[in-house]
């Protein structure tokens, strides 16, 4: 079968009326997950809709006065092509085979973009700036969410494992990429049609595992080599876990049913491990841990105490937990690592004495556990707060040994969330992603390995794809552009892929926190996407970046003269003075530098520098004295004028 063919596939068997008719559950009618209720599709373009019927059977596709048919092939897999169609909707169509019919309502013809990238493309709405008022201002049903659940494969899959468009309303917006639907809400108004995205980041992903084996070079050895290292480097994490623990569990014995057996407040834990808590469990031995585990504790109260409620709070949990007081469920939070818990517990939980505390966490990948500073493990009653921190009880619940850090591991995300929608006719990408390679070498080297991704997911869907992407936020300690900076270096890096055709970058070294990894303002990284999306894919007139670096000259009195493209309507500096730019000589020792505007161009110099011979700008980690914008009110992006990979890191 044709690679377009098996592109999508099939989720789990939908159960129809219209009766089998006495089908085996394998040979019912089902669709691809990305076909459905909501969906949108790909405007002007042909769309394939594909599942799979009994071998051999008529497939028929209605809609409105159209009819399709083809037949499944001896596997059970069919295709029928839709037209090309231009933008509208809603309308639906219907697929019948073997007397079964499944019926596909609420389609709009549109734009469909793809997003990608790790956790600052995961993050949603909810977890993002003003995230209660954004989610309620959510009425725009012609932006619709299609959400790929994490998963990985070590061979290109034909199956996506599971999925389902939704609308971006306040019911459902919540959960949705803030980045992307950001970036749709300001697009929308300027194409003016239906917007579709498809989400397929996974947090902590590294550039590689988003590449195809051909794209990293790797042939049927090299492939089943990555295999190999990953299973070697399981088998030492199993290993050590199980002279730890003993067998690892593979199912969670505390939650049965969904009945919290290990959260009964008489269950007897005295055989539990002690554990040093706020800390990441892997800080006590259980290294290469995901999946579940439990922790209790627990505190006195006296009968006044209990007659009013308290405040628990449990610091972060990294990634999500259920929490129980006395057997009762009090709060809980999903994929929320960096979230501090406070939960109130109802006086009618509470009792005089001894009260239980039980908190089941589930780790996706990376670290786990309850951690964070230790005055936000507390206890706070009406007499005031006490502490929690110290030693609890743990007990492993569930394992799921290697799947946490599969988002590490060349190809294997490529493979099942990229390569089965590569058939699936889209406009473009969004991607943010780079934190995870920002590390010495690799952040050089992701100049290269991010041009060939793009080449590669570019020739996977046969197009030229407009490609855009968020350079890194400003992040960790403030600095002044003397010293080596890795996140430099990757935005570098980043900006390098601009010699590509159709790609543009929106900044955010001016809206990160050096606290937070995962900076709350999505907002302004979705508008200025769109902006680079009705440039770069629609080719309307709009300013969509800041100054970027043309050339530069020194001047016979030392002072370094630079120019910019990319200066629409003139440079400025938001603050008393212009800073953020660093100067060199011969000697490569960067000092802070003075600068000014001088009409289209920026003045560099520095009394210790009297032969300059390099300029930076922006260049560290969390550049905060850069201040250069054009009037539009974009940022100049980072650069440097001395080359090679060494002391720019």
């Amino acid at each position: 079968m044709h690679g377009a063919t098996k592109s999508l596939v099939w989720a789990v068997a939908l159960m129809l009326t219209g009766g089998a008719g006495g089908l085996e559950a394998q040979e019912a009618l089902r669709l691809s997950p990305l076909v459905g209720d909501h969906m949108v599709l790909q405007r002007d373009a042909a769309v394939p809709i594909e599942g799979r019927a009994a071998p051999g059977a008529a497939v028929s596709l209605f809609i409105g006065e159209l009819t399709f048919t083809t037949h499944a092939d001896d596997e059970g897999a069919w295709q029928i092509v839709l037209p090309p169609r231009t933008a509208g909707g809603p309308f639906g169509f219907a697929v019948r085979s073997g007397g079964e019919t499944v019926r596909v309502r609420d389609v709009l013809a549109g734009e469909v973009w793809i997003a990608s990238g790790q956790s600052n493309m995961e993050w949603t709405v909810a977890d993002s700036r003003d995230a209660e008022a954004e989610i309620a201002a959510a009425d725009d049903p012609r932006i619709r969410n299609f959400r790929i659940p994490r998963s990985w494969s070590y061979s290109p899959a034909d199956t996506l494992v599971g999925g389902e468009w939704q609308v971006s309303d306040s019911a459902h917006v919540g959960g949705h990429s803030a980045v992307a639907y950001f970036f749709a809400r300001e697009l929308r108004p300027h194409v003016g049609v239906p917007i579709g995205i498809i989400d397929n980041s996974w947090g902590g992903a590294r550039l590689e595992p988003y590449m195809s084996a051909d794209a990293l070079g790797l042939d049927a050895a090299g492939a089943e080599q990555v295999r190999a290292l990953q299973q070697a480097r399981e088998d030492e994490l199993r290993r050590e876990l199980e002279a730890r623990i003993g067998a690892l569990p593979s199912s969670d014995p505390g939650l049965v049913d969904g009945r919290a057996v290990w959260a009964d407040p008489s269950l007897e834990d005295g055989d539990w491990a002690r554990i040093r808590v706020p800390a990441r469990w892997e800080e006590a031995g259980y290294n290469g841990l995901d999946g579940v585990a439990w922790y209790r504790t627990a505190f006195e109260l006296s009968a006044a105490e209990a007659a009013a409620r308290v405040h628990l709070g449990l610091a972060m949990i990294d990634d999500g937990d259920r929490t129980w007081v006395n057997g009762v469920e009090v709060g809980g939070m999903e994929m929320a690592w960096n979230q501090p818990r406070r939960y109130r517990v109802p006086a009618d939980v509470l009792r005089e004495g001894r009260n239980v505390v039980a908190v089941r966490v589930v780790d996706t990948g990376g670290g786990g556990g309850i951690y964070g500073p230790e005055e936000l493990l507390y206890l706070e009653t009406a007499e005031g707060r006490r502490p929690l921190a110290g030693e609890w009880r743990f007990r492993v619940g569930e394992v799921a040994l290697g799947s946490g850090d599969m988002n590490q591991v060349p190809t294997v995300l490529y493979n099942q969330m990229v390569h089965p929608i590569t058939g699936y006719p889209v406009r473009g990408v969004i991607w943010y992603q780079g934190e995870s390679n920002a590390y010495p070498g690799d952040a050089y080297e992701y100049r290269e390995l991010f041009r060939t991704m793009i080449r590669s997911w570019r020739a996977a869907w046969g197009r030229e794809l407009p490609f855009l992407w968020v350079q890194l936020a400003n992040f960790m300690e403030p600095g002044d552009g003397t010293e080596p900076s890795d996140w430099a270096m990757l935005r570098e890096s980043q900006t390098a892929a601009l010699d590509l055709p159709k790609t543009a970058q929106a900044l955010a070294i001016d809206i990160g926190e050096a606290d937070d990894i995962h900076p709350r303002n999505k907002q302004d990284v979705g508008a200025r996407l769109a902006r680079a999306a009705r440039a770069v894919a629609y080719g309307q007139d709009v300013v969509y970046s800041g100054p970027v670096y043309r050339s530069h000259t020194v001047r016979p009195d030392g002072r370094v003269e630079i120019a910019f493209d990319h200066v629409d309507g003139g440079l400025v500096a938001r603050g008393d003075a212009l800073g953020g730019f660093a100067i060199a000589g011969e000697d490569g020792e960067f000092v802070v530098a003075e600068a000014r505007i001088e009409g289209d161009r920026v003045v560099v110099w520095s009394e210790a520098v009297p032969d300059p011979v390099a300029v930076r700008y922006a260049w560290a980690d969390n550049p905060v004295t850069a201040n250069l914008y054009n009037e539009e009110g974009l940022p100049a992006t980072p650069f440097r004028t001395d080359e090679g990979p060494g002391d720019g890191r």
